[in-house]
């Protein structure tokens, strides 16, 4: 099923196109009602379990945890590098994975890093646009948040990329989720002064909340495509590729 689905999804993809101001959003509608329930969670219960989180977790452990995160997806990033046709970078994200799962306590310390080899992320979603794959149309996903046609399928393939889901045990093979929501969470209240203006001060939250997101993942992707209105720059910094929801 997923082989006759996918080439479908991505095919819709690849035929969409832009509005005159940079962006397709023709669900805008869809999309309006579901932030605005986003937003319901996130008061409810996203924002206070993240701040709690964050005031009760050590940084240290915070950091271990992220590393950890990032260190049980690199085997999928290998595999989107090689792809993407990139070896140096599969390389380099190899020889972190070995170093930091061996000596690095599983990943916990990035030993990579300290030695002058920073994480080289990836994920399916710029194998798609590296192959030519168009971002298609804004959307807004259930608890997700914003992202476009392409990185949602990106992000479902990702799932089952990596293939450490299928080397390791069960309950060991969904560490790395259970690491990527306290790693979100981590994320959400070392921000929260900055999301919480995006969320609960913006005139529009969900026209600032789209702009930000594809501004930053175009930058993110190489594109020098800029986005015609007036929150290029939302949080006052000078980049307005600054991303508040994730480090």
């Amino acid at each position: 099923m997923a082989i006759v689905v996918l080439p479908l999804l991505l095919s819709a993809c690849s035929g969409s196109l832009n509005g005159a101001d940079g962006i397709h959003d023709p669900y805008e509608a869809t999309n309006r009602v579901i932030h605005e329930n986003n937003k319901r969670i996130d008061r409810a219960v996203i924002r206070p379990l993240a701040l709690a989180y964050v005031e009760g977790t050590p940084p240290g452990l915070q950091e271990s945890i992220r590393n950890f995160r990032i260190n049980f997806s690199t085997p999928g990033m290998v595999v989107n590098d090689l792809l993407q046709l990139n070896g140096e970078d599969a390389l380099v994200n190899t020889l972190r994975f070995a170093l930091n799962t061996v000596v690095g306590l599983g990943g916990l310390v990035d030993v990579a890093g300290l030695h002058g080899l920073p994480a080289r992320e990836t994920d399916f979603g710029e194998t798609l646009h590296f192959w030519r794959v168009t971002e298609g149309a804004y959307l807004e996903l259930p608890l997700r948040g914003p992202t476009t046609e392409r990185d949602a399928v990106g992000g479902l393939v990702d799932f089952f990329l990596n293939p450490m889901r299928y080397l390791l045990p069960v309950p060991e093979r969904y560490a790395g989720s259970v690491a990527r929501v306290f790693d979100l969470a981590g994320s959400r209240g070392r921000f929260a002064e900055t999301v919480d203006s995006v969320l609960y001060d913006s005139a529009d939250s969900y026209i600032q909340y789209r702009n930000t997101y594809l501004q930053r993942r175009r930058y993110e992707l190489g594109g020098d495509e800029t986005i015609g209105d007036p929150y290029l720059d939302p949080y006052g910094t000078g980049d307005p590729y600054v991303d508040p929801y994730t480090e």
